[in-house]
Parts: C-alpha cells; structure tokens; sequence
C-alpha cells in the first residue's frame, strides 16, 4: 500500500542542511497496524505528515496505492487524500466557523454521496462517539478530549483506507483513550490500515508492529 524508498527531510538554516528525517525506507501493507514512537524531536509528525500528503520530501520516492505520489499534480494529490486518508491531528484542526455536525460532514463533501446519505453517516457518528448532544455547539465550546472525539468521528466519517492519528489519545482521559484505541484496533481488524504516533507503550501496544524513530532515523 506504501513504500518509502530513501526519505529525506532538511531545512537549509544557515547554509547548513538540518535533517529532520533521514533515508528512511519503509514498506505498510494494506491492513497493517504501525506504531511511530520515539522522544520528542525525532521526526515522527514530520514522517506521518509525508505519509498523509501534507508535507513533501526534500529527497527520495513515496508510492501510495501504487502511484507515484511526488510525481503528481498538486490536485490530483488532494484528490488522492480525500479520497484514501483520515487524519486524526494532535492539535484537533476542526473548523472554527463550522458546528460539530458541520465538521464531521466536511470529508463526505468531497465525495459524491446525497445529502440523505450524508446525514446518515454524520448521525451515525455522532451517536457512535456519545456527541449527539454538542452537534450544534462550535469547537470553542468544546472541552479539549471533547474536539479530540469530533476529530477522530471527522477522520472516520468518510471509512478511509488509511488512518494517520497523531497522539490520538493525548487529550483523552483514560477510559476515552482506551475506547478510542479497541476501537481503531477493531477499525483494523475490518481492514482498515493504521499509522499512529504515540509516545504511549501501552497504544503502541494495539498495533501490528513498532517503528522506533531517533534522531530523524529508523533505530
């Protein structure tokens, strides 16, 4: 499904390259379970937003679902995105303009589905995370784990191939985090393939397999 050949990422600071991710090879397959761990400043954000199409390489080859990702259109790449990626981000990324509904529908735009059938699928996940009470509240209104939850039902909305969670957990409480964590475990065991950053032992735990990460390098 994926394969990183010789991935490299530097910015030029002072005329002096300062690599963030070092020629990393790497190969998911469909339905894998990958957890990137590593201390702070090892360059696992940086590698999964050059796996989610959000960042570019400064070097080297990423083939997704067989297409050569750095060889395409910048549109044709967005296209890849919608169609294929859920992104769970540390840092939320909801819309501040937009309700919780709003949000969660906001994937399903891009794909061609009728307004019916994208009600279906927001009130699904709204009553699946426990949010139907806050579809209508905007995210400022929210308690952190709160906008975490509409991230993570936004992400799911549109049942992507591929799941990319940035500490998808970080803002849960315990009993949150360990419900989020079964179910991207059962999400994975219907065939959904998984790419999480954690710094958690225990959700790394939930994957097929680790990659450890250090100093922009696979140990």
């Amino acid at each position: 499904m994926i394969k990183l050949e010789h991935i490299f990422k530097w910015y030029n600071i002072g005329g002096t390259r300062s690599f963030v991710i070092k020629d990393i090879n790497l190969e998911i397959e469909q339905g894998d379970f990958i957890s990137i761990m590593g201390p702070s400043g090892s360059g696992k954000s940086t590698l999964l937003n050059i796996i989610g199409l959000l960042d570019e390489p400064s070097e080297g080859h990423y083939y997704f679902m067989g297409e050569d990702v750095l060889a395409l259109k910048p549109k044709k790449r967005i296209t890849l995105f919608q169609s294929h990626i859920g992104y769970v981000f540390q840092s939320y990324h909801l819309i501040d303009e937009l309700t919780v509904y709003e949000n969660i529908e906001t994937p399903l735009i891009y794909k061609n589905l009728s307004g019916k059938e994208r009600k279906a699928i927001v009130g699904d996940m709204l009553d699946r995370f426990g949010i139907v009470g806050k579809k209508d509240l905007f995210p400022a209104q929210l308690s952190g784990g709160q906008q975490q939850i509409v991230g993570i039902a936004r992400a799911l909305a549109a049942s992507p191939k591929l799941l990319l969670a940035d500490e998808p957990t970080g803002n849960l409480n315990s009993k949150q985090g360990e419900e989020i964590m079964a179910l991207f475990k059962q999400l994975n065991e219907e065939g959904m393939t998984i790419i999480q950053v954690t710094h958690s032992e225990k959700n790394a735990e939930y994957g097929k397999r680790v990659i450890n990460l250090l100093d922009g390098q696979v140990k």
